[in-house]
């Protein structure tokens, strides 16, 4: 047992003490956690160095998840911008949705926020791009009869 347990332990902490961390060493950054080596390596004792391979190790790992978060995020984007232009194309297209699935609507516009793509109905309803389900040509070859 360490000092700082066996302090806890014997109670010399308040029970604020005690409360989680909100911060610790999972919510480093690769620039914090690089920061910490050179300051860890600064401060060795030159006559015995430690062994540095562990906390490279880290860095490593660190890095390789910002870059494969940066990867996931940069894709998210990428998909986004995907259903925002098959979304456009719909526009003057006459949909059905889940909704109502008997009744076509015509697409007047397409719009975009935290819930992702959604487009604008002739009627004002506002539905998710996911909520279409099926595609029916422009509102004037439905008008003639050729797209019903």
């Amino acid at each position: 047992m360490d000092a700082v347990s066996a302090g806890t332990t014997a109670g010399a902490l308040s029970t604020d003490a005690l409360a989680p961390v909100d911060r610790g060493f999972g919510s480093l950054d690769s620039d914090e956690f690089t920061r910490i080596i050179l300051t860890e390596l600064g401060n060795q004792d030159p006559l015995e160095p430690s062994d540095t391979s562990a906390l490279l190790e880290q860095l490593s790992t660190i890095r390789s998840i910002e870059s494969d978060t940066e990867l996931n995020e940069t894709l998210a984007q990428l998909a986004d911008r995907s259903d925002f232009t098959a979304a456009a194309g719909l526009i003057g297209m006459n949909v059905t949705t889940s909704g109502d699935g008997s009744t076509q609507r015509t697409v007047a516009s397409v719009g975009q926020n935290g819930d992702g793509v959604s487009v604008t109905l002739d009627n004002g309803s506002i539905v998710p791009l996911t909520s279409v389900t099926g595609v029916f040509g422009t509102a004037d070859v439905a008008g003639s009869g050729a797209g019903s």
